[in-house]
This record gives structure tokens, C-alpha cells and sequence, in this order.
């Protein structure tokens, strides 16, 4: 059995070398340029960029790649290496992305940035703005010759031993590395599989398509799954970059489509920007009928999303059983739990939930699923560290090999966030900061501690909130909203909403008493709950009325 993801990938190139492993659509367009990567051609290039790591022995090595394949041969070759690898987005030249590279780079003390010629040549021009990165060597990987894998010296790391830092914030907070071992790779590369139903007799009945991803390769979500499950299980995938994602989402159900895949996802967001971008004609031709399991995960899943979803793309041949949603978080390397595979995600109604003025409101909540064999998850009081019973909301405590060895640098919140314990229990927990509650078994996530509103002593849950605001009109964008809570001294904490709108949204038309006597036009005022500004006692119904 392999003891490392090095094992495995080289045991790939040893049993099917001319095996493709991944295809990366160049611009985004499945008929477009493909840059392809064997399992040969992956295993030649790891070698060949490890002996070169060897022979500057850094201890950590920053990532600095756009969406492509080289990020992939950068990251198997610090594995191979023995370097610790810190992936990072390319800053992109903009102020907040190099003030968030800026403080990634000083927490992480990387000692080399690997990168490609373009990259290394382009960041002269920012590398002033970073002082930090002065006395840090540069190694263009892609000027490393195939040759020099002939000087590669196997690497056996010891389980423990940490395998790359997984950066999960730092944009309002100080950056938060999470130190990920061989061995919690490996322990939640099984847990993925699992989850998502992913078997050797999977690939073969589908000539082993797995992935199709747009998803950042620098994060958990875009590399543990797409890039290192493809090598954990042999099969082939189709990359793309995210930036072509956003441009046009059609792009992602094409790849899927084209492709075969048997898996693809995103966050919720993602979903919603399909149904907001793809017109109804441009499902012609579109077949998505293989696409097995369609993860959803990593931000509040929607149960109005879900079902939209659902009913536009079921002519394109999406199944409902397919959705599935997931619950993970990068302290426990990636998957927690996940939905099954086989059914319609399980939703439940939970009545009273919030307020809409004097009103209470129910609420539908999504199950993400329950945690495969070697994950625990257990919902706890916060405060006295005491389990809960089923269906009682608590925080999500999380134990099992997947739960990572702490936080880089930081051995006071390594110490408050993994090691949780209950009594009589004696795994050690992670304290997600997540809050839910167990149903049926089935986990169900109802929001995150810290971002709780109390007002007036009543707790209000910013999701809700932002789905309240995206509901009361067309023209408030699905996804574009967030409510959060701000201290007015005096006057106590209270919830403030910021909602994008389009302005595209056609008037609505209103009543010919709604227009204002002197000129004709319609008012332009919220009416929640007054009646018409020109005295029709006509009552307002949560929107605005718009001038033409």
C-alpha cells in the first residue's frame, strides 16, 4: 500500500505511463487549444523538478502559477522533494491581492518562490511593492530540463511529516496556514472516494473520466479534489482556469458535457451564476445526463438554488439525484461529510427561523450528507464542551486522521481549535466554528459563530438575512449580497445588508395612482409597509416601485 502521494503518482507512471492524467482547456473552450499531461510525462517532469529542488534544499516554496499544468508539476515536485509547497494565487498586479501575498509571504518564511519564466519576468515590475520577497531566490521551473530528472534522489517522508501549507484567509485577518502531512492527504483521499462514490469500477465504465474543474488549483477545494484525487484513483481529468469560468459559465457544463465526467462542482455561487448567465437556447446540444455527482459545498448550500438548478438544466439531461451536497473545511484537509449519491439532496423545513418585519418566516435547510468511514463528527455546547443531543444546534466538531496537524506558526489557536476533547471521549476534536445539527445522522449547517448576529438579544443568521434581501426583488443579484452586524455604540449592534442590483431589470408597471400628480411619473420610493405615496391605500409588497 502507498505510504505518500509520490508513491502513488509513480506507481501511475509505472502501470500506465501513456495514460492520460489531465487535459487543460488553454482558453476555456472545449473545441479550443488542450494542453495534455500523460502519466509519463507527469512522473518525468516531477523528477526533473525535485532534483532541482534538492540541490537548493528550501524548506518551504511558494507556488506562484496561473491555472495550468505547471502548477501541478511544481506541486508533485515539492512532495517529491521533500520542500514544503504554499500555493498562492498569482497577485494579478492589484493592490489587495499583493497586500494579502505580502503577509502570506512574511508569515510563511519561504526561503523560494517557484514560478514560471513569464511570471518571474513580469513580477519585476511588483516585486518593489514586496521588500519581503527581496532576499527570497526565484526558480523558473519551466526553463528546467526533462534531464535533470536523472539526478533525482527518492524521497520517503515520514507520514507525519508535513506535506504542503494550505492558506485559508488573510484578506481582513492575519493569514492562517494549515499544516497538512502525508498522512492526512492520504486519509482524505479515501474519505473522497467514499464520499463521492469513486471506485476503480467507476473508471472503467467511464474510460476513466473523473473530473471536470474550474476550480482555483491553489485552494483545497481546486486541488485536493480535481488535481490530486485524479492520481489517487488513475484516472483523467479536465482542468480549466477560473477566470474563463466567469466569463462564461456555459464553458464548465460544456467541459462536463464533452468530457464524460463523472464529477464536477463548486460552491453554491457557481450554480447560481449558470442559471443567471446561460440562456435557455444555449442548452441546445448540451447533454449532462452522465454527470453523476455534482458537488456543492464550501459556502451556504441552497435549497432554492438546488431546486432551480434542478428544474432548468433537467432538459439538458441533469439528473436530481445528481446534486450532492458537501460540508469540509481545509483543518480537516478537505471532505467532512457528503450527501448520498443516489438520492435527491434531503431537505427540511424549519419553521420560525427568522423574522421578515413582525412576521416569522420558516426556513429550508440542505443535508450535507454524513461522514464517511474514519471521520467523526460530533455537535457540541461551545461553551462547556459537552455533546449535544440530535437536532439541537451546537458548534460542529470534527475527529479522525484527516484532521490536520495545526496551524502554522500559531500554537495558541493550534491549541484552542484541535485539541477539543469530550467526556469520555479520548479523540481529540477540531472545533470547526461551524454551527449545526445532527438529523436522522445527517448533518445539517446552519451558519458560523462568529458571523452570528444577536440584535436585542435575538440571534439572526446573516444567510438568512441575505436570502431575505435576494427574494424581495428581481432585481437584488442571486449571491451578491451580505449582511453582517455593526457596532453603533449607543444604539447597540445592529444588522446592515449591502445588496448589488441590476440595473438591467425592467420597470414593473404600477398603478396610474402611483404616479405623481405633477409629473406623471412613477414614485420612486420603498413601501414595505406604508400604503401608496398618492393615497390609492395600496400596500407596498417588499419592492420598489421604478420610474420608466
Amino acid at each position: 500500500m502507498a505510504g505518500t502521494l509520490i508513491d502513488t503518482l509513480f506507481a501511475r507512471v509505472q502501470a500506465q505511463p501513456a495514460a492520460t492524467a489531465y487535459r487543460f482547456l488553454t482558453d476555456g473552450e472545449v473545441d479550443g487549444p488542450v494542453e495534455e499531461m500523460t502519466y509519463a510525462r507527469l512522473g518525468r517532469r516531477t523528477r526533473a523538478l525535485a532534483a532541482a529542488l534538492q540541490e537548493v534544499a528550501p524548506q518551504r516554496a511558494l507556488l506562484l502559477y496561473p491555472a495550468g499544468l505547471e502548477f501541478v508539476e511544481a506541486f508533485f515536485a515539492c512532495l517529491a522533494a521533500g520542500v514544503v509547497a504554499v500555493p498562492a494565487p498569482v497577485p494579478e498586479w492589484e493592490s489587495r491581492a499583493l497586500h494579502r501575498l505580502r503577509r502570506l509571504v512574511t508569515h510563511a518564511d519561504v526561503q523560494l518562490v517557484l514560478a514560471p519564466r513569464r511570471v518571474v519576468d513580469e513580477a519585476a515590475a511588483w516585486r518593489t511593492q514586496l521588500p519581503e520577497l527581496a532576499g527570497v531566490a526565484w526558480l523558473a521551473t519551466d526553463t528546467i530540463p526533462d534531464d535533470r530528472e536523472t539526478s533525482f534522489r527518492a524521497h520517503d517522508p515520514e507520514p507525519d511529516a508535513v506535506a504542503f501549507i494550505q492558506y485559508t484567509s488573510g484578506s481582513t485577518s492575519a493569514p492562517r496556514g494549515v499544516q497538512l502531512t502525508h498522512a492526512n492527504l492520504l486519509h482524505n483521499q479515501a474519505v473522497i472516494a467514499a464520499g463521492l462514490g469513486h471506485d476503480p469500477a467507476v473508471l472503467e465504465s467511464r474510460d476513466g473520466a473523473l473530473f471536470a474543474s474550474w476550480l482555483p488549483m491553489y485552494h483545497d477545494m481546486g486541488l485536493i479534489a480535481p488535481v490530486l484525487h485524479t492520481v489517487y484513483l488513475g484516472g483523467h481529468s479536465v482542468l480549466m482556469s477560473p477566470l474563463h469560468f466567469l466569463q462564461r459559465p456555459e464553458r464548465w457544463l460544456r467541459a462536463i458535457a464533452a468530457s464524460g465526467a463523472h464529477t464536477s462542482g463548486g460552491p453554491n455561487f457557481a450554480y447560481e451564476l449558470c442559471l443567471r448567465r446561460i440562456a435557455p437556447e444555449q442548452l441546445h446540444g448540451l447533454d449532462l445526463s452522465r454527470w453523476q455527482v455534482a458537488f456543492n459545498g464550501a459556502e451556504p448550500v441552497r435549497a432554492t438554488t438546488i431546486a432551480r438548478f434542478t428544474e432548468t438544466f433537467a432538459a439538458a439531461g441533469f439528473a436530481a439525484r445528481a446534486m450532492q451536497p458537501v460540508y469540509g473545511l481545509a483543518e480537516a484537509t478537505l471532505m467532512v461529510t457528503a450527501a448520498d449519491t443516489t438520492a435527491a439532496p434531503t431537505r427540511l423545513e424549519i419553521p420560525g427561523r427568522y423574522l421578515v418585519g413582525d412576521r416569522a418566516r420558516s426556513a429550508e435547510l440542505v443535508g450535507v450528507g454524513r461522514p464517511p468511514a474514519g471521520i467523526t463528527v460530533a455537535i457540541a455546547d461551545p461553551e462547556h464542551g459537552t455533546a449535544r443531543a440530535e437536532g439541537v444546534e451546537g458548534e460542529i466538531w470534527v475527529a479522525g486522521n484527516s484532521v490536520a496537524a495545526g496551524y502554522f506558526r500559531d500554537e495558541a489557536a493550534t491549541a484552542a481549535t484541535f485539541g477539543a476533547t469530550l467526556p469520555g471521549d479520548d479523540r481529540r476534536y477540531l472545533r470547526t466554528g461551524d454551527l449545526g445539527f445532527l438529523s436522522g445522522g445527517e448533518l445539517f449547517v446552519t451558519g458560523r459563530q462568529k458571523d452570528l448576529l444577536i440584535v436585542d438579544g435575538r440571534n439572526h443568521y446573516p444567510q438568512d438575512l441575505e436570502l431575505t434581501a435576494e427574494s424581495a426583488h428581481p432585481a437584488v443579484r442571486a449571491g451578491c449580497v451580505a449582511a453582517f452586524s455593526v457596532d453603533f455604540g449607543v444604539g447597540g449592534e445592529q444588522p446592515v445588508v449591502v445588496a448589488e442590483v441590476r440595473e438591467e431589470v425592467a420597470a414593473e408597471p404600477v398603478r396610474s395612482c402611483c404616479r405623481n400628480p405633477r409629473t406623471g411619473r412613477n414614485v420612486r420610493r420603498w413601501s414595505v409597509r406604508r400604503s401608496c405615496r398618492s393615497g390609492c391605500g395600496r400596500r407596498g409588497a417588499n419592492r420598489p416601485s421604478t420610474r420608466r
